[in-house]
């Protein structure tokens, strides 16, 4: 189970300048080019051998007139409440607001750790000035400065040593683990109770009524598995919460924690942006997909044709990746619900199935000859060989080419095309590299 560290703190603090710092530590997910903002502040950072996520609060926080109040109040509690570890940010330049006495007091509240964070300390001399933060309460301030760094792997240790350990007692590594991840109120928790036959997590009418990941073995019709739900009770309060932030930050625990995500879709809303922000997470995390569109009887005057329509619309929507299982359920009527544990095991087992080498080269190549890369700068790319490797986490493959660099991305999804086109990869991420030969 990874760890979840949330940064908080008034505007301008410098939240995300230090989120950027700790998620570019390695490929940071935080991509410029990806299709929402909401994606920036969701990241993950490894250090010391240890790998967790980090969410920045930062950039929910609406710029209304009445800055503090509601909006970023909520945020910072629902920061608080989804995160194992909180990094509260102040400004050493600036000394204490009354804003920071008011997210102090929120977290002097709660018995999660938190870690009191004086940015913009960029050179020592401001050292001097951290002893006023003592008076927030919150333990001892460390200096760091998020522009160039100083300080950071001292804080990056003091995390660590604040994480839980790294165990699930009971569960058994060897099965799978799917989970059912999608907007309030699209039936999440009705399909694992249609599942396991049984209402192991209450399912009530208010969207979002479930906290934290439950795992439910599910032991039947010869399937032997684990269901990830992010299951449980929230007060009746929080309803009115922001929804989309609070179901993608839900998300994240389940989907880090399983292998095969199932993205429930509300037939009688089609597809959201949020359902797009959960989908961008499955992909980032490299999961395996099955998306199922619920609700279905719900839809009056059915015609024969509608179901082909929302196939490819939902495609177009979330290409480039297409190659993914589609099914139209009722939970209520318990239509095509035990297709969906079908497609969510055999995209499990997609995920693990080995090409030989020999039969690679003799497909692939020959395809390869007659649509050769684009030739660049005057200099054509051979590519001469092909194979997959062994024990990787999702399949993939390596091209070796004497011009590596030069094999752009509309190529390399032609070769991932290919491989889906005579091989089952259906509803699990490919990884292409070329490298030199």
């Amino acid at each position: 189970m990874g760890n979840i560290v949330a940064i908080v703190g008034r505007p301008n603090v410098g939240k995300s300048t230090l989120f950027n710092r700790l998620t570019k530590t390695r490929r940071a997910i935080v991509n410029e080019e990806a299709g929402t903002t909401r994606d920036r502040q969701y990241g993950k950072c490894e250090w010391d051998g240890r790998e967790f996520s980090v969410i920045d609060t930062g950039g929910w926080v609406v710029n209304s007139l009445d800055v503090f109040e509601d909006e970023i109040k909520r945020h910072v509690v629902l920061a608080i409440e989804e995160a194992d570890i909180i990094l509260f940010m102040v400004d050493i330049q600036n000394g204490i607001t009354d804003y920071d006495l008011e997210v102090a007091q929120i977290l002097r509240r709660y018995t999660k750790p938190v870690l009191l964070v004086s940015n913009k300390a960029d050179t020592f001399e401001w050292q001097y000035e951290i002893a006023e933060f003592y008076k927030l309460g919150l333990g001892e301030p460390i200096m760091i400065s998020a522009v160039n760094g100083l300080g950071t792997g001292d804080l990056l240790d003091k995390l660590l040593s604040n994480f839980t350990p790294d165990f699930s007692e009971d569960i058994d590594e060897e099965l799978p683990r799917f989970a059912v991840v999608g907007r309030p109120n699209a039936g999440k928790s009705s399909i694992v109770n249609a599942f396991v036959g049984e209402e192991r997590t209450i399912v009530t009418e208010i969207a979002g009524t479930t906290r934290d990941a439950i795992y439910t073995r599910f032991n039947k019709f010869g399937h032997d598995f684990y269901l990830v739900d992010t299951a449980g009770i929230r007060k009746k309060a929080k309803v009115n919460e922001d929804l989309e932030y609070y179901s993608v930050v839900r998300s994240i625990r389940a989907i880090e924690n399983s292998d095969v995500c199932i993205l429930m879709i509300d037939a009688t809303r089609g597809l959201e942006s949020q359902d797009l922000n959960i989908f961008s997470l499955i992909q980032k995390n490299k999961k395996g997909l099955v998306v199922c569109v619920n609700k279905w009887d719900l839809i009056e005057n059915k015609e024969a044709n509608d179901i082909k329509n929302i196939e490819k619309s939902i495609r177009e929507r979330l290409a480039p990746f297409v190659d993914f299982p589609i099914i139209f359920t009722s939970v209520t009527t318990k239509q095509r619900i035990l297709k969906v544990v079908d497609m969510a095991v055999e995209v499990y087992e997609n995920k693990f199935r080995k090409v030989p080498t020999a039969k690679l080269n003799e497909y692939l190549l020959p395809a390869i000859e007659n649509n050769p890369p684009p030739a660049l700068k005057g200099k054509f790319i051979r590519i001469k060989y092909v194979t997959q490797l062994p024990n990787t986490y999702i399949p993939t493959f390596v091209f070796f080419a004497n011009l590596p660099q030069y094999v752009k991305e509309p190529y390399r999804r032609f070769l991932e095309n290919k491989i889906r086109a005579k091989y089952d990869f259906t509803g699990t991420p490919i990884q292409i590299f070329i490298r030199q030969k």
